[in-house]
This record gives C-alpha cells, sequence and structure tokens, in this order.
C-alpha cells in the first residue's frame, strides 16, 4: 500500500493532520520535496495564516507546478488555507495567483457576524460527494477563517455552512477536493471525512 503525501511548505498544522491519518491507519509522509508528491498516492495540502505568503513558499519549494501536475493523477485534499490555495486568486492583502484546480476566487467573508469565524457550524450538502460519504446533513464540524472560497460554478461546492451568510465549507473538482473547516480538529465526523478521502485510493 503507498503512501499520502502531507505537503510541508512552513505554514503549520501538518502533525495535527498527520497524525489524525495514521491514528486512522493510513502511511502518510510530511514532505516538502515535489518527487515525494509524484510517489505518493494521494496529497493533502494543509495550512494555516495568509495566502500570498503560503503561494510564495509553494512556489519556491517547486510545488506550485507539481501540485497541478498530481492533481490529474490522484485524490487531492486542501485543508483550510491549503483549501483556499485550490483556487485561481486570493484577495487576503492582495491578489495572488492559486493553484487553479477549482474555479473562483477567495474573498473576506461579507458578514455582519464577528470575524475570524472561530467555532462549530453545521454543514449542509448541495452536491453529492465521495468525501461526505455516512455523513448527515447538519453535521458539525470546527473553522477558523475571515476568507472563503467563491466558486465560480455552484456545481464545485460540495458543502456550505451559514454564517450570516452562505459560506462554502467544502469543493471537489473531480479528485481535487478542498475543506473550508479543519477535519482534523472536528472529531468522529473529522474523521469519518478523513477516513473517506483516504479510502480513496483503496
Amino acid at each position: 500500500m503507498g503512501y499520502t503525501a502531507v505537503v510541508d511548505y512552513d505554514v503549520g498544522n501538518l502533525m495535527s493532520v498527520n497524525n489524525a491519518m495514521n491514528y486512522l491507519g493510513f502511511e502518510t509522509k510530511v514532505t516538502a520535496d515535489p518527487v515525494e508528491l509524484e510517489r505518493a498516492e494521494a496529497i493533502i495540502l494543509p495550512g494555516v495564516g495568509a495566502f500570498p505568503d503560503a503561494a510564495a513558499k509553494l512556489l519556491r519549494y517547486g510545488m506550485m507546478q507539481e501540485l497541478r501536475i498530481q492533481a490529474q493523477k490522484k485524490p487531492i485534499l486542501g485543508i483550510c488555507l491549503g483549501m483556499q490555495l485550490l483556487f485561481d486568486q486570493g484577495e487576503e492583502i492582495r491578489e495572488t495567483q492559486g493553484l487553479g484546480l477549482v474555479p473562483g476566487k477567495v474573498k473576506w467573508i461579507e458578514t455582519s457576524l464577528k470575524l475570524p469565524h472561530i467555532g462549530w457550524n453545521s454543514l449542509t450538502f448541495p452536491n453529492a460527494s465521495p468525501l461526505f460519504a455516512g455523513l448527515d446533513e447538519g453535521s458539525y464540524v470546527y473553522f477558523v477563517h475571515s476568507f472563503c472560497g467563491n466558486a465560480a460554478d455552484l456545481k464545485y461546492v460540495i458543502a456550505s455552512t451559514d454564517y450570516g451568510i452562505s459560506v462554502t465549507a467544502a469543493v471537489q473538482n473531480g479528485t481535487v477536493f478542498g475543506t473550508q473547516f479543519h477535519p482534523e480538529k472536528s472529531g468522529e465526523v473529522g474523521m469519518e471525512i478523513l477516513r473517506n478521502f483516504g479510502g480513496l485510493t483503496r
């Protein structure tokens, strides 16, 4: 059985994701080497921080183009900032190009509620996805963010949540997946989501 590469590009939150996958019985490799992405069966792109800094680090490590190549071959899961980087462009601090794997832009959440959005919110599933197999509508997951993805077409949105407005909680384009929330911090619901992702290669 192969491994899931957890991309290390100095943007934090790596080990909690890695530990969660290991707990579920999936072999992982935390790596900053683009060659390891080619060898992996699946890839997780975690991240906490600002979009422009993260995009610059992906470029520096030679990961930007490699992730685009690997997205055509195997499942990829972006988590939090990792999900935002899947989009064409981010507007945090300044306009910055993303990976272009999910059409759309990342924008400030236009809500009357307090930002950053921190805490547990329930999910609705506008489009079916294997990422949420076995989960009920209304399942709660944990968020920490002030920006969110705005997909160019609602067909890419596989989960949303309400935070004064409808906020994109998860996206899918083929075998490219993204969750704005943190599955590794979302209890059994989050474990089931990671289990579903890991099962895509089995």
